[in-house]
């Protein structure tokens, strides 16, 4: 649900997207270092919750790889100087984004605590929630068809941003009125998150806790 009620131009697409790869760019690079000087974002008193179990594995399969592409091809192109460098540094490129995607996920959690909910994905998008936008909490199991979009109307005609690992979700926060958020594609309005957590129920006692009032 576009906040703006319009299309988007292709050049306005090419930007955004330029954007967001650098964005991603960059805060690949900060991730790697938060993570190699155990600096994870989560804020003062609150708990973190971590959510790249379902893609941990495929992220650790895929920089393996990637390493023994970057050794193969350091020895099988070592007489053709002229291809094997700007080969060596495409494929260091996309070792080091691979980490940085994965270290953005185990750096910047979701979090709960006395100030609201932070919902995350990666270094994408970092989401500050207060309580008293927060009219509930709940668990709720939802799986999407692939290339479904971030953002989709509900049945009352409401935006739903999904923060999916996998397709999939198992957490649904609802607001008490629609927020525009500025998301990777752009500014949208939204009246419910729907996220995942590598332990819901963990998340949801920590709202009972932290959260005044019911959580549900």
């Amino acid at each position: 649900m576009r906040a703006e009620g319009r299309e988007r131009t292709g050049w306005s697409r090419i930007r955004i997207l330029a954007r967001r790869a650098w964005v991603m760019e960059i805060g690949g690079y900060v991730a790697i270092y938060r993570f190699v000087f155990r600096r994870p974002r989560v804020p003062a008193g609150a708990q973190a919750f971590s959510y790249h179990q379902p893609v941990i594995l495929l992220l650790g399969v895929i920089v393996v790889v990637s390493v023994v592409e970057l050794v193969a091809l350091d020895l099988l192109l070592r007489r053709w100087e002229a291809v094997r460098i700007p080969l060596l540094v495409l494929s260091l490129w996309g070792v080091v984004w691979m980490l940085g995607l994965l270290f953005g996920m185990l750096t910047r959690p979701h979090a709960v605590g006395p100030e609201g909910l932070r919902a995350r994905y990666a270094t994408e998008i970092d989401l500050a929630l207060p309580w008293a936008e927060v009219t509930g909490v709940a668990a709720r199991t939802r799986r999407d068809q692939d290339k479904q979009p971030m953002v989709t109307v509900d049945d009352a005609g409401g935006g739903v941003l999904h923060l999916r690992m996998q397709h999939e979700t198992n957490l649904e926060v609802r607001l008490a009125e629609p927020r525009t958020f500025s998301l990777p594609n752009g500014p949208e309005t939204v009246g419910r998150i729907d996220l995942w957590a590598d332990d819901p129920q963990a998340f949801l006692a920590a709202v009972r806790r932290f959260r005044p009032g019911p959580s549900a």
